[in-house]
């Protein structure tokens, strides 16, 4: 999950060329509620970020499976107390954030981690939009088991009263050397849907599909206000492109982009 505030007083034709522009002007930084600011302070995780130069010291994604998560319980309840404190309108998470990266390998063993839509990532998220009136987009790896359990690459949609409206399935995967993604699913069956919430029209865009400009001009035309592009891949292959893309094709669809980039380093079997 990454939230982008912060000043733009450094590099600002980096920022202007990577962050835009509000109405002509530069982005102001968000006044935070002090709440949200003293529990990023006791638990140690950065709120204000200007814009990612390294990818350092986050939290990590590297432990071994059986110790998927380096928070400790208390720490989990501080993220979520933050999210409460600081006023989060739609929380959107990394795409298959429930699992390490392992996409790359070619190991069929990470289908492991595929779970139902409605299973127990998505019912830990229902209470929190329920208890914090806020939409979440939690793209996981799902199986569908009412269709033979085939996997797929999915994001859940939970609005803010906690009920799930709907899904959207990845449907442009890339087939580039070990990067086939065809070994753990295939292409989505959802089509291009827009989902109506309290803080607007939502579509979601998982990683690949930012690629093809007929995925962004869709998703405008089904009368989407505001794109999420959950992702997570290799440093090298797509980050060139991930500021040039939503300038190149916003007069497809007009709409508001938001990127959410998984950060950190997985290691594991034959993990890039």
């Amino acid at each position: 999950m990454l939230i982008i505030f912060g000043e733009l007083s450094i590099f600002q034709e980096v920022s202007h060329v990577l962050l835009g522009l509000n109405c002509g002007r530069a982005l102001e930084a968000l006044t935070l509620p002090e709440p949200a600011v003293a529990l990023s302070s006791k638990h140690d995780f950065d709120l204000q970020v200007d814009h990612e130069a390294i990818f350092l010291y986050r939290i990590s994604t590297g432990p071994p499976i059986l110790e998927p998560s380096p928070l400790s319980p208390e720490q989990r309840e501080g993220k979520k107390s933050l999210l409460g404190a600081s006023g989060v309108n739609i929380l959107c998470l990394q795409e298959a954030w429930t699992m390490p990266f392992g996409f790359c390998t070619r190991e069929k063993s990470w289908c492991k981690f595929a779970e139902p839509f409605d299973g127990e990532s998505t019912q830990f998220f229902q209470d929190l939009a329920r208890k914090y009136n806020m939409v979440i987009v939690s793209p996981i790896l799902e199986r569908d088991v009412k269709h033979g359990e085939t996997v797929w690459n999915t994001a859940v949609i939970i609005v803010n009263h906690g009920s799930i409206i709907g899904k959207h399935r990845k449907n442009h995967i890339p087939r580039v050397g070990d990067f086939n993604e065809s070994t753990y699913y295939m292409e989505g069956n959802t089509g291009r849907p827009v989902f109506e919430t309290a803080f607007g029209k939502i579509a979601i865009n998982i990683c690949y599909g930012r690629h093809h400009p007929l995925n962004w001009l869709a998703f405008g035309l089904n009368g989407a206000e505001i794109v999420f592009y959950p992702s997570a891949t290799v440093g090298g292959l797509s980050e060139a492109m991930r500021p040039i893309e939503p300038v190149a094709f916003w007069p497809c669809c007009h709409t508001l982009h938001v990127f959410c980039r998984r950060v950190g380093v997985s290691l594991a079997g034959k993990s890039l």
